[in-house]
């Protein structure tokens, strides 16, 4: 088995390449096929056309074969081809019917006229990028996630449509798949000189960087279960995350914004094209815009309403999101735009044509946000737990028949978790779980409870053949968690999580339970790359900069030590004052001490390094009293491990 790796912005990634896995992978089993059937049992299939009718309307050209390549020798960044054996039509047993008609939407890619002027390249990669025609260019909005992917969207729309300039570019939202992409479309320089407006919500910078650096590590390592970025493509691996096919893998750009959106009803006009924005906050990300094209009769949405229930805590892990934020939200849009919009679009999916069908779904989405927060509460204050609670709510009946209320990226349940963490946090109430033991300790303790593991190996192939697969998984996990090495135990776990992941709805659970199996059958240790770009980097302010650098303090290394470092970037001009003392890296920018212990001079490319990396010797440096200081620094922060385990210890 030959791993590749590959850094794209935001998310580490892995791609497994010439790995053999037919003989580590299970058949569904007699109770996932019915388990399959059961779900299967909807009232929304008595509207199956209206979504595929949508999806190819206004359909101009695609590329054809749809495979884009990426800087990266051997990988592609973009690879629609991938999917077809799978994609006839006929739905293999180990992929839920729900997901398999969600999966065949996405398959649907190329360049579609949403109204006049108003185009998007869907199919390109987990976002559909909007193209906005003004007097002389072009709007664009949300520029993917990779600069190849982006540009393969460009090229289509310049050798189908013309060659226009690109007038604006607007950030919907501070996640990767919405800026990543840019100079794939436009350059630094082009914005620099002023011929290209970056337009994006107020404290997007901030946002982007603090929701997707400081735990980025964390991050991107669970993004690589949450998006199936190790699975096969096939039909027992990756087939879809439910809101797209899967994120690229290529380059990842940034160019801050030139101009910020503060608030709502805030108008724009950029090349004859007439914006009005509006602003939500904490509900998809921390703040996000929907945009009003008043001559078009046209509303974009980006992601606050798309064809999917949507995560309000997603798998990856984030700042929990609001849902009744985001169901006052979706209301406020009904209320300002709902009656005159003609039609409605957003960064995920595809349009929603007729003002009775945007009302329709604008109207439908803010109740299903507002039922999960207002039954969470219920329930809370009648003494019910997260776990309990997540078991005892479902969507509505009446709301059942319309596929867009359905769970393909974010679930009920995982909604009502989120919800109850925003408002209790962790704390059940129940003490025995204020201080719970490792899991390593647990696991051996309650082995031994169970008679040891060969005992218990015995229980669960009972459980196992009988269809119980959540049970099995959780008592294999204390097995394997208390002896790493039982293979045996392992491949219980796997294969339970493998027929788990077989009856999911949601594309990201589904990649999670499957990505689990896979690691849980790993005889090798998981190795992966840091995915922080230095472009990112280049982007931080120095506070923020310093502020990475902090997390990376080893607090055992940092034990009595206690001094001042005087901070000057030699190219920028710009300085600060770091103190190390009681393991904590303070700092003060725009500050130096006449008494500091040193004073360390650096090109901001060097502190950028330093952030990204702490192993590589920093270059460029001179210091200016005791040089020993510096060095104490730099050995004392950590280099994060981005292939820590998950499903083992």
């Amino acid at each position: 088995m030959t791993f590749k790796w590959v850094c794209m912005g935001l998310f580490c990634l892995i791609l497994v390449c010439g790995a053999v896995y037919a003989d580590d992978r299970n058949d569904a089993t007699k109770y996932t096929i019915a388990v399959q059937e059961e779900k299967n049992n909807t009232p929304a299939w008595n509207n199956n056309q209206e979504d595929f009718i949508f999806a190819n309307k206004g359909f101009v050209a695609t590329d054809n074969p749809l495979i884009i390549p990426s800087p990266y020798p051997g990988i592609t960044a973009w690879d629609m081809e991938a999917y077809k054996a799978i994609a006839n039509g006929t739905r293999p047993d180990t992929i839920n019917p729900l997901l398999y008609r969600q999966f065949m939407l996405n398959n649907i890619n190329g360049l579609f006229n949403v109204t006049d002027d108003i185009y998007q390249v869907r199919g390109y990669d987990v976002t559909s990028m909007s193209f906005i025609k003004g007097n002389t260019g072009w709007i664009i909005v949300d520029p993917m996630i990779s600069v190849e992917t982006a540009k393969a969207a460009m090229d289509l729309v310049n050798k189908t449509l013309g060659h226009y300039p690109v007038k604006a570019v607007i950030y919907s939202h501070p996640h990767a798949d919405h800026y990543q992409g840019v100079k794939g479309v436009v350059s630094a320089e082009q914005v620099a000189n002023g011929d290209v407006q970056i337009i994006a919500p107020e404290h997007f910078m901030d946002h982007a960087l603090s929701e997707n650096v400081y735990a980025g590590n964390a991050m991107q390592r669970r993004a690589t279960y949450q998006y199936g970025i190790q699975l096969p493509k096939d039909a027992k691996g990756n087939i879809d995350i439910g809101l797209g096919k899967s994120p690229s893998v290529g380059t990842a750009s940034l160019i801050s914004p030139t101009l910020d959106i503060t608030h709502t009803g805030q108008k724009v006009s950029i090349d004859g094209v007439n914006m009005e924005f509006h602003l939500s906050e904490d509900t998809e990300a921390p703040v996000e815009l929907d945009i009003w094209f008043p001559q078009k009769n046209a509303l974009l949405v980006s992601e606050d309403c798309t064809a999917t229930f949507h995560n309000l805590l997603t798998l990856r892990g984030a700042q929990v999101r609001d849902s009744l934020a985001w169901a006052r939200s979706l209301d406020e849009v009904r209320q300002l735009y709902g009656d005159k919009a003609e039609v409605m679009f957003s960064s995920h999916h595809w349009p929603r044509f007729g003002n009775d069908k945007v009302i329709e779904i604008l109207e439908n989405q803010r109740d299903l946000y507002k039922y999960v927060n207002d039954q969470t509460l219920n329930l809370i204050n009648k003494g019910y737990t997260m776990d309990e609670i997540s078991n005892m709510i479902q969507p509505p009946d009446s709301l059942r028949e319309f596929w867009y209320t359905y769970g393909f990226y974010g679930q009920m349940y995982m909604g009502v978790k989120a919800t109850y963490q925003k408002y209790l946090g962790f704390y059940d109430a129940n003490p025995i779980n204020l201080n719970r033991l490792p899991p390593e300790e647990y696991a051996e303790e309650i082995t031994q409870y169970m008679g040891g593991a060969d005992a218990a190996m015995g229980h669960l192939q009972q459980d196992y053949d009988v269809g119980k697969y959540e049970l099995v998984a959780s008592i294999a996990n204390y097995l394997v968690f208390a002896d790493p090495t039982n293979m045996k135990a392992r491949e219980m776990e796997a294969a339970a999580l493998e027929q788990l992941g077989y009856q999911e709805v949601s594309g990201t659970a589904r990649n999670a339970y499957l990505s689990g199996a896979q690691d849980l059958r790993r005889t090798t240790p998981i190795k992966e790359i840091s995915g922080i770009s230095p472009d990112i980097m280049a982007a931080m302010s120095v506070s923020q900069l310093l502020d990475y650098i902090s997390v990376r303090v080893n607090g055992e290394k940092a034990k009595d030590e206690d001094y001042q470092i005087n901070l000057k970037l030699s190219d920028t001009g710009d300085k600060a004052l770091i103190q190390v003392k009681n393991e904590v890296l303070e700092y003060w920018v725009d500050t130096s001490s006449p008494t500091a212990d040193v004073t360390v001079e650096m090109p901001r490319k060097t502190l950028e390094q330093l952030a990204l990396d702490p192993s590589v010797t920093p270059a460029d440096v001179t210091t200016t009293g005791d040089a020993d200081v510096f060095d104490r620094f730099v050995s004392m922060l950590d280099v994060f491990d981005p292939g820590f385990n998950i499903v083992t210890p």
